[in-house]
């Protein structure tokens, strides 16, 4: 079993118009770079992209919003993008936002086979209009629904051949949680690893639920906003 393919593109090349697609990270921190790119130069249309957030300008998710190519967006944070306000703006991008743990426990919930929770966050504010509302214990709660989509685009630090993922501190994020609410989940890796090489205990994403795997094509690590100071002394 080899889950490797030759690159990005041939990985995303069946994500068609309409697609529904969860692109895990947490502002550019765990973005599957290379991925993300591969599918804006396939030039899919009509996709509803599932995502923390919206990247920025000219990075990331920026890049599929610039082309036009996303019809509906589910996030938490889209506040780093002029791209996305402008289309908000004049009706070119529905949007569904999110609060963020209500989101990440949506996405577990699609991936554990969980339909539906409820959550006393949003009750009482707009974040509850049209949804059923129950009291437990004297206190109101949202019935939420679970997240699943056609296809998951993912990172990872390290991967094998068998789809086994381990993640590196904070670019773990919503990546682990996507990988298992799709029904194809694409793995973009910084480097692939020989079988038995991984520690077992750091294989936060089993390989059963990986599908394809890529070994990324982007060296540099964009940074939203590098923030320095002089050098004491």
């Amino acid at each position: 079993m080899n889950k490797i393919v030759a690159s990005a593109a041939a990985a995303v090349a069946d994500i068609g118009d309409g697609a529904t697609v969860m692109i895990g990270g947490f502002g550019l921190c765990g973005n599957p770079e290379s991925l993300l790119r591969a599918l804006c130069d396939r030039g899919s249309r009509n996709l509803t992209i599932i995502s923390n957030n919206c990247g920025v300008d000219g990075q990331g998710i920026g890049w599929l919003l610039e082309a036009g190519q996303i019809r509906r967006m589910i996030a938490s944070y889209v506040g780093e993008n002029r791209k996305f306000e402008e289309l908000v703006r004049t009706g070119q991008l529905e949007t569904e936002l999110a609060p963020q743990g209500t989101l990440a426990e949506r996405l577990r919930a699609g991936g554990a086979g969980i339909p539906a929770f409820y959550t006393a966050t949003g009750a009482g504010t707009p974040a509850a209009e049209g949804k059923e509302t129950r009291e437990f214990d004297g206190r109101a709660y949202l019935l939420e629904r679970a997240l699943h989509a056609d296809f998951a685009l993912v990172k990872a630090w390290r991967g094998d051949r068998w789809g086994n993922l381990a993640y590196r501190k904070t670019a773990r994020n919503f990546n682990p949680m996507m990988a298992t609410a799709a029904r194809v989940a694409i793995a973009e890796v910084e480097e692939i690893c020989e079988l038995g090489e991984l520690d077992a205990e750091t294989i936060a994403t089993p390989g059963i639920y990986v599908h394809r795997l890529v070994r990324s094509e982007v060296l540099e690590k964009p940074i939203e906003r590098r923030t320095t100071r002089p050098r004491a002394g």
